[in-house]
């Protein structure tokens, strides 16, 4: 069974930077995809960012394109997510989730962390 662990959230001021991590345990962390989601109070869960096995492909929301950036060290099982320029609508719990590529749904899901952008 994968287990992933985020750290790294925190209460910041628009424009601070923040690095979200994920570190897995358990199953072959180097052949999953991995991403980042969160869920804003009163909002659906939104897909933030993933990042293939390898770490040529990504893909960012419109909402975070320029500013968030993906990262992944299969050696360290941990996938990352550096937030820049942050913005009070960033305000979420973030969780990072991995998937065979094999399958289109996540299936292994981390508890979250809170992020808080002050205005």
């Amino acid at each position: 069974q994968v287990q992933l662990v985020e750290s790294g959230g925190g209460l910041v001021q628009a424009g601070d930077s923040l690095r979200l991590s994920c570190a897995a345990s358990g199953g072959t962390f180097s052949s999953y995809v991995m991403a980042w989601f969160r869920q804003a109070p009163g909002k659906e869960r939104e897909l933030v960012s993933f990042i293939t096995w390898s770490g040529y492909s990504t893909y960012y929301a419109d909402s975070v394109k320029g500013r968030f950036t993906i990262s992944r060290d299969n050696a360290k099982k941990t996938v990352f997510l550096q937030m820049n320029s942050l913005k009070p609508e960033d305000t979420a719990v973030y969780s990072c989730a991995g998937r065979r590529i094999v399958n289109l749904r996540y299936e292994f899901w981390g508890r979250g962390t809170q992020v808080t952008v002050s205005s």
